[in-house]
C-alpha cells in the first residue's frame, strides 16, 4: 500500500514550466503542508498534501522568485499554494505569496496533519495554537498572527515510546485513509464556498 500511495501523492509539476503570480486573480489561498521530495510523499505529515492534489486538476507550477508553486482550483475563487520549502519552514513560501494576492490570513486555508485528533477525523478551526507543529508555527511566525483556518486532518499519537519525529515522518497507511482525505478536501472546498461556520457543520457532522 505504501508504494501505491507514494505514487498517487508524489508532488506533480514539471520544472520547465512556471506561472506568473500577477496572472492570478484569487480571493482565497487552500494552502497544504507537508515536505517535498518522494522520499516523504506517502508519510503522515504529507496528508495536507494528499487532501490538496484532490482539490487541483492540473500540476503545481512553480512561482518564480519565490519559494512556492500553485495552481487555481477550478470552479472556486481559491488558489492552491504549496511551500517548496520543507515543512519547519512552510511559512517562507507562503506569507509572500499571500502578501502579493492581497489575501487576509482569515482566507487562508491550510490543510495539516493533527496529532491531537484519531486517524480517520477532520475537524476545521479558526486560529488557536499550534500544539508544536512546525509548520504552523513557521506559518504564524511569517503572516504574524494566528488567525488563519485549519483544517485538522487526525493522524493521532504514536505508539508508546515511538518519538514524534518517527510517527509523523512514517507512511500513512490506516484504513479509511482515502475517505479522510477526500472529507479533508471537501473541508476545504467548503470553507471557500460556503464560509467557516456551514463548512464546520457539514464536515463536524460527518465523523
Amino acid at each position: 500500500m505504501f508504494d501505491k500511495l507514494r505514487a498517487l501523492f508524489a508532488p506533480r509539476h514539471n520544472s520547465q514550466d512556471s506561472l506568473d503570480l500577477d496572472a492570478v486573480n484569487a480571493q482565497w489561498l487552500v494552502v497544504g503542508l507537508g515536505n517535498p521530495g518522494a522520499k516523504y510523499a506517502a508519510t503522515r505529515h504529507n496528508v495536507g498534501y494528499m487532501a490538496q492534489d484532490l482539490l487541483i486538476d492540473a500540476p503545481l507550477l512553480p512561482l518564480p522568485g519565490l519559494k512556492a508553486q500553485g495552481a487555481p482550483i477550478p470552479g472556486t475563487s481559491a488558489f492552491a499554494l504549496r511551500s517548496t520549502t520543507f515543512m519547519n519552514n512552510s511559512g517562507e513560501g507562503i506569507a509572500p505569496v499571500a502578501e502579493k494576492l492581497g489575501i487576509p490570513p482569515e482566507r487562508i486555508v491550510v490543510l495539516h496533519d493533527e496529532l491531537d485528533l484519531p486517524a480517520g477525523k477532520v475537524r476545521i478551526k479558526l486560529g488557536g495554537n499550534e500544539n508544536g507543529h512546525n509548520g504552523l508555527k513557521s506559518l504564524t511566525e511569517q503572516l504574524g498572527t494566528h488567525d488563519y483556518i485549519r483544517v485538522r486532518i487526525g493522524i493521532g499519537r504514536p505508539p508508546k515510546g515511538m518519538p514524534v519525529p518517527e510517527w509523523v515522518l512514517s507512511p500513512v497507511d490506516d484504513e479509511g485513509l482515502d475517505e479522510q482525505i477526500a472529507t479533508a478536501a471537501d473541508a476545504a472546498r467548503l470553507v471557500v464556498a460556503e464560509g467557516l461556520q456551514r463548512a464546520q457543520n457539514q464536515i463536524h457532522a460527518r465523523n
